[in-house]
């Protein structure tokens, strides 16, 4: 069955000008895969940066979130870094990973259930830019808290951020809390390296959203035909990430017929530090 929100927003996207499609749906099993990767490369900082921060103030961290929470994770993942912070929380009464990928986020919750038996895993499959139900817990929180790791904030536009923010706060209530990491600008060349690694594997990640759309709306990318981009506006304080078409070519989706001309590009991605 056809994802009928995907394939909008996908038809949407690409009948934009230029093109774009939305980063949300990179993260497809295999796509969760590659970010895992992306994460233990030498060039890509954000991932043992954010780690070092968590293990070097994981004290003072776990007495302002403070015992009996429910810990709601925002594009969950493997959940490497929620570990230190549920090692460390006082009598955490939940840990809710939300994930848009089902399959990594099941994966993940198993080996979770089995290292954390005290403490109730209750998966969410979900977006969490749209609005979502909590789960219930066995036990009475005293509060909520958001986790919201690695940078994911500098995906959106500052128009977006204002809307997440707004969706948290509506999610939290007023005794609620939230842990955020947001990336800082540095050197440009540090930061292009970051989503250009030597590996290819930021590249294989960014062309997976190609083969994504081809498996799950019967599209016809000839994704060998496109290329990988990721450059740094310092002006804007902004990575921008592409997939560029290498020649004319037709692309149908749906019964929808997108023309690429040589050297389009189609936005798939911001990062802003």
């Amino acid at each position: 069955m056809v994802d009928q929100e995907f394939l909008a927003d996908v038809l949407e996207g690409l009948g934009r000008h230029p093109k774009q499609l939305q980063s949300k749906y990179f993260y497809d099993e295999r796509g969760s895969q590659l970010f895992d990767r992306i994460a233990r490369l030498p060039e890509y900082y954000l991932t043992r940066t954010e780690q070092a921060i968590m293990e070097a103030h994981i004290e003072e961290i776990a007495e302002q979130i403070g015992p009996g929470v429910m810990l709601i994770e925002f594009g969950s993942g493997s959940s490497t870094k929620t570990r230190i912070l549920l090692d460390h929380l006082e009598a955490p009464v939940a840990y809710v990973p939300l994930d848009i990928s089902a399959a990594h986020l099941l994966k993940t919750v198993d080996m979770l259930k089995g290292a954390y038996p005290e403490i109730e895993i209750l998966p969410l499959v979900a977006d969490f830019t749209k609005h979502f139900e909590l789960p219930d817990s066995k036990k009475t929180r005293s509060h909520a808290a958001v986790y919201f790791p690695g940078s994911t904030i500098g995906n959106f536009t500052p128009e977006e951020v204002q809307h997440t923010f707004v969706r948290i706060a509506d999610v939290l209530g007023p005794q609620g809390g939230l842990l955020i990491g947001i990336d800082l600008q540095k050197t440009p060349a540090v930061i292009e390296a970051a989503y250009n690694d030597s590996q290819g594997v930021t590249a294989e990640f960014n062309l997976n959203l190609l083969h994504r759309v081809n498996r799950d709306l019967d599209a016809n990318f000839d994704v060998e035909q496109f290329r990988h981009k990721a450059v740094y506006e310092e002006t804007l304080a902004r990575v921008e990430i592409f997939v560029v078409s290498v020649c004319d070519q037709r692309v149908t989706i749906a019964d929808r017929h997108f023309k690429f001309a040589a050297n389009e590009h189609v936005l798939t991605e911001y990062s802003h530090k």
